[in-house]
């Protein structure tokens, strides 16, 4: 879900290619669903490129096996790329994309099967996009488990979250030399 411009797509389908998996990568925007059809070409394996709105799916509730909500976000997260982006951005751009992060997770946990997994990524430290989007959809649902995000990635030093919630992964920019990308992974039930 809000897969364009395929960076992170482009890398599933080659992990996809290796075995029977397919991917169906989507996004809201036309232009940017253009942008993956054409990262994507020649990709071995099933792939397929739709135009949908996440938080309206045109899939059937319980689809996949995995899901990947990589959520419109502030960018915060990125300031070291684009250190402009400071001016661009104020307390109210953060709140009003609230609405839009919670239904996007909250669609992709009803298109895992049981069983399933969603990974809710977002390039933001900030709480408001992070762990309270995470905390807010999960206080309404009985049907998911929290999986711990920074044991499947034991190569990366200091990733836990700090409490409540360890189970949450923050990638940092002084720590890991990227962007301050925040993880969590959920287990549908």
């Amino acid at each position: 879900m809000c897969a364009g411009p395929g960076g992170k797509a482009r890398l599933l389908a080659g992990l996809a290619s290796t075995g029977e998996a397919r991917l169906l990568a989507a996004d809201l925007r036309l232009h940017r669903a253009r942008l993956l059809r054409s990262s994507l070409a020649g990709t071995p394996g099933a792939v397929a490129v739709v135009a949908a709105d996440g938080t309206a799916p045109a899939w059937r509730p319980g689809a996949f096996d995995r899901v990947l909500a990589d959520v419109p976000c502030s960018g915060l997260g990125a300031l070291r790329r684009r250190a402009e982006a400071r001016w661009r951005r104020s307390p109210a751009d953060v709140t009003a994309l609230g609405p839009v992060q919670r239904a996007l997770l909250a669609s992709a946990l009803d298109s895992a099967r049981p069983g399933g997994v969603v990974a809710y990524v977002t390039c933001s430290p900030h709480l408001a996009e992070t762990r309270d989007v995470v905390t807010s959809v999960l206080a309404g649902r009985d049907d998911v488990e929290v999986l711990d995000a920074p044991a499947v990635l034991p190569e990366v030093p200091g990733l836990r979250s700090p409490d409540p919630h360890p189970e949450f992964a923050q990638f940092w920019p002084h720590r890991h030399g990227t962007d301050a990308i925040f993880l969590a992974l959920l287990r549908r039930e």
